[in-house]
């Protein structure tokens, strides 16, 4: 079996009208697929709450991407535990769950980050699609390029990314059509029998090339 799991950064929306996120559930509910969500905590607000819970009965997992997304390199080890332990607990009074995993804003790492938080930590292979003029085709071009069993792609459902919607959709029953089965983290990890725990890891995809799994972690390898 091959496994591929899409993970997808930024989430919730709070401006006014936007929905990108419930746009995605409602794609991976249209595909019968599930994926992780690594959420901002000061993000998370009474108005979207359900849409997490959503996202939990669809089967994704939620996960912790910082309370504030700083450049966490600029910080004490004090604010970095504050970062961490601030977005978890909002997740946990939601899901009644502690995430598993950790997405350093910006993939931006330093060696002490590990000694405070205790998680595996995610970084994915990114699609560029925080860059506005990189449009559906193209990140449904590179998707399909980096389609490999254990792949995590870095996704993002922030305000107005409708490009990426649109590149999601299109892709997911291409990616079945080849032998894909979509799961959400821990089952990723699970199902392709890596240990997630190596000390001092980024991953990227779920395997033992530690090439690509250990920080500091390159875009270019």
């Amino acid at each position: 079996m091959k496994y591929i799991c899409l993970s997808f950064d930024d989430g919730p929306n709070i401006l006014p009208g936007d929905n990108t996120m419930e746009q995605m559930l409602d794609i991976l509910e249209k595909h019968k697929v599930p994926a992780s969500f690594f959420l901002i905590g000061n993000k998370i607000t009474e108005e979207n709450t359900k849409i997490i819970k959503r996202a939990v009965s669809l089967g994704c997992d939620i996960q912790n991407h910082s309370w504030t997304h700083p450049f966490m390199h600029e910080l004490t080890n004090e604010q970095i535990a504050e970062e961490y332990r601030k977005c978890d607990e909002a997740i946990i009074k939601i899901t009644g769950k502690k995430p598993e995993f950790f997405r350093p804003p910006y993939v931006d790492v330093t060696e002490n980050m590990y000694d405070v938080i205790k998680v595996p930590f995610i970084c994915g292979r990114g699609c560029f699609d925080w860059e506005p003029d990189k449009d559906a085709d193209f990140r449904y071009n590179l998707m399909l390029k980096l389609a490999d069993s254990g792949t995590i792609y870095l996704l993002h459902v922030l305000e107005g990314n409708k490009a990426t919607l649109e590149a999601t959709d299109r892709i997911i029953p291409v990616l079945k059509e080849q032998g894909y089965t979509f799961v959400n983290l821990p089952d990723l990890f699970e199902k392709c029998n890596i240990d997630r725990n190596i000390n001092h890891s980024l991953w990227t995809i779920a395997n033992n090339d530690m090439k690509s799994n250990t920080w500091p972690y390159n875009q270019q390898q």
